[in-house]
């Protein structure tokens, strides 16, 4: 592929999402620099500090730079003043779901890998998860989530209906299916068909499309099962493909697999502008530490360049974060007897994506604090 222009919203938002956002874009600017990309950073407020700032966790302004943007990075948001107090009108999440809303972000696609090097961190055995490599579609904007929900007049029973249509389920449904034919050819439908009609839904529906896809090998799971031989047996999985609630809670209970959430990408697609982010939520209590993990965030990035088509720009990513975990050049949250801080090891990796033996003449400046790359 040629050399590419895009405009990219960044995101930062709240607690450690500035200093891992700062890290990805470092590494962004290293492969535009390397394979002669221009990518264009726009910086927007959403989450708590937006709310701080305008009364809004998703300004019209953040929302109209998203619409026009090629690709959006987001770091984390949420914030303790509004964790802890249930009752605030005004929430960060409600930000986040709004924004996959409008942006029409119906798919969250989760790769879910065990790191030879991190096995130790999983509170799973070695033996049971190495070599795990899946990948899990969530829908993002129907089901219970976003279906009509409130109170009745005695204030004693609440709701929250579930709601699908055959569209929302196979615009999702070809996804999962087209990846499923990139990868180890087998999907997994994972619902609770025996029960809710949503589910019946679902499954037929996917029983439907399969058909166009003759090479993948389709199979079913009902969700507690599914949560169940996540733990039994994850190199099973190839494909997963899932409800909004369902790909929420298994896709967390998966990531244990990586043995930290800090090495956990994500990304939000829909028809138009796709949003990219790590699964870790703003540790709040890490904030201005220098010690939050980057990689997430920094794998994130690799999914954008995917996005954007640039594959060999992408391995290059990923190729780097390995030679950065092959060499322990990780925050102590991977290794506590290392001192690496947030920046030192985004540095790392972007000396990487220009050149693997030059990262390793930098190492020390880059230990020492001294790196002033890009």
């Amino acid at each position: 592929m040629g050399i590419l222009s895009k405009h990219i919203v960044v995101l930062p938002g709240d607690g450690i999402g500035p200093e891992v956002c700062a890290e990805a874009v470092r590494v962004l600017r290293a492969v535009a620099d390397r394979f002669g990309h221009e990518f264009h950073f726009d910086y927007h407020l959403m989450g708590a500090c937006a709310i701080d700032a305008t009364g809004s966790p998703l300004p019209e302004l953040t929302l109209d730079a998203c619409h026009q943007a090629d690709a959006v990075l987001l770091g984390a948001i949420g914030d303790p003043k509004y964790d802890n107090a249930p009752a605030a009108p005004v929430r960060p999440e409600q930000g986040l779901l709004r924004l996959r809303k409008e942006l029409g972000l119906y798919a969250n696609i989760r790769p879910v890998m065990a790191y030879d090097q991190l096995l130790e961190h999983s509170p799973l055995k070695a033996d049971r998860i190495q070599g795990t490599d899946m990948l899990i579609f969530r829908e993002l904007t129907g089901g219970v989530y976003f279906g009509e929900k409130g109170r009745f007049n005695d204030g004693n029973s609440a709701y929250d209906n579930c709601t699908y249509s055959r569209e929302e389920i196979e615009r999702i449904a070809h996804r999962a299916f087209r990846a499923a034919e990139t990868r180890r050819h087998k999907l997994t439908l994972v619902d609770k068909a025996n029960v809710l009609e949503t589910s019946r839904l679902w499954r037929e529906t996917v029983q439907q499309l399969a058909p166009q896809y003759p090479s993948v090998a389709l199979d079913y799971l009902f969700v507690d099962n599914a949560a169940m031989q996540i733990i039994l047996n994850p190199r099973q999985f190839d494909v997963i493909l899932t409800e909004n609630m369902f790909g929420d809670i298994i896709s967390d209970e998966a990531s244990v697999i990586a043995g930290s959430l800090g090495m956990l990408p994500s990304a939000s697609v829909g028809d138009a502008v796709a949003l990219f982010e790590p699964i870790h939520g703003s540790y709040p209590q890490a904030k201005g530490k220098g010690i939050a993990n980057p990689i997430a965030t920094i794998l994130s990035a690799a999914m954008l360049l995917d996005h954007f088509g640039l594959t060999e720009e992408a391995v290059t990513v990923r190729d780097a974060v390995q030679h950065a975990l092959d060499q322990q050049v990780v925050t102590p949250e991977l290794n506590p007897a290392t001192r690496y801080t947030t920046e030192q090891v985004g540095s790392f990796i972007a000396y990487a994506v220009l050149d693997i033996a030059d990262c390793e003449m930098h190492r020390n400046n880059i230990r020492l604090g001294m790196s002033t790359i890009i």
